[in-house]
């Protein structure tokens, strides 16, 4: 099989768990009697709060977070491949994971990954981030083979890191994922042009499923959940902020397509980059 039905699930995640978990299975319910075979959720799926202490008040091993459990039941009950695009668990050394999880339709965990690069920023308005001081970044790409693709895990962020994308694609990936909560002011600037440049410099599928709006704890997400083939073209888009879900068809032969011409991966070429000084004098 190279086709399949694809989803991108777009949520507001807030403070409560049970609230968060209960909105995003209602969409995913409703993406999967559309005939989606794989869905996507957003990064920090169970929970969005900027305060590290109460986000360590809300969430706890994977094993008990209730969001991981309503997933897996899911995807078992209905027969899909859900795609947790991440959720906050405790890493056991005192910070947490940003980790993003693949539930096949028997339910279990097929994969993990967690989030490589942190979000240490200071933006042009006021906004700050510091990631690192909360989160344990991963130290491992991780690809999911599923019978009609093989998907590379990534997390929001790490879409500005093209080699976790290209070394995915160079093993194989069909569909290069990056479920995010991107910032309104970094989403308005960026979010359609990296997930493209990824899609077409790889020839492959990018799925983003993304937070939307206005959250509980103030911060402001841009939404715009995209898939886009391996041309580049956005073939679907949920153009707003608001919760929702959109589908798109995959063929996996485009990717082929796609890299059959412009065969970039295949003519890449290891090099090295010398550094030339300047001349300190300029000669007379």
């Amino acid at each position: 099989m190279s086709s399949f039905n694809a989803a991108c699930v777009q949520i507001r995640s807030g403070k409560t768990l049970s609230d968060n978990t209960a909105a995003a299975e209602d969409l995913i319910r409703a993406a999967a009697r559309d005939g989606a075979r794989y869905i996507q959720t957003p990064e920090m799926s169970n929970v969005l709060v900027r305060s590290r202490g109460e986000l360590l008040e809300r969430i706890s091993e994977p094993e008990s977070d209730p969001f991981l459990a309503m997933a897996r039941s899911l995807a078992a009950d209905l027969g899909f491949f859900l795609h947790i695009g991440s959720i906050a668990v405790l890493a056991g050394n005192g910070k947490v994971a940003n980790r993003a999880f693949l539930i096949g339709p028997d339910g279990k965990v097929l994969a993990s990954y967690d989030k490589i690069h942190m979000f240490d920023v200071d933006l042009p308005n006021g906004e700050s981030w510091r990631e690192s001081a909360t989160y344990e970044p991963g130290t491992q790409s991780v690809i999911a083979e599923l019978p009609f693709a093989r998907v590379g895990m990534a997390v929001c962020y790490d879409i500005r890191f093209p080699a976790i994308f290209r070394m995915q694609a160079r093993a194989g990936a069909d569909v290069l994922t990056a479920p995010a909560a991107f910032t309104r002011q970094t989403g308005e600037a960026h979010w359609h042009v990296l997930q493209r440049a990824r899609a077409i410099e790889n020839g492959a599928y990018v799925i983003s499923a993304a937070q939307g709006g206005t959250h509980e704890d103030g911060r402001e997400t841009y939404g715009h959940s995209l898939i886009v083939d391996p041309w580049g073209a956005v073939i679907a888009e949920l153009d707003n902020d608001a919760p929702g879900y959109v589908l798109a068809e995959i063929d996996t032969e485009n990717v082929a397509k796609a890299r059959g011409r412009i065969p970039a991966i295949a003519n890449e070429r290891d090099f090295d980059c010398r550094v030339v000084e300047s001349l300190k004098e300029v000669p007379a």
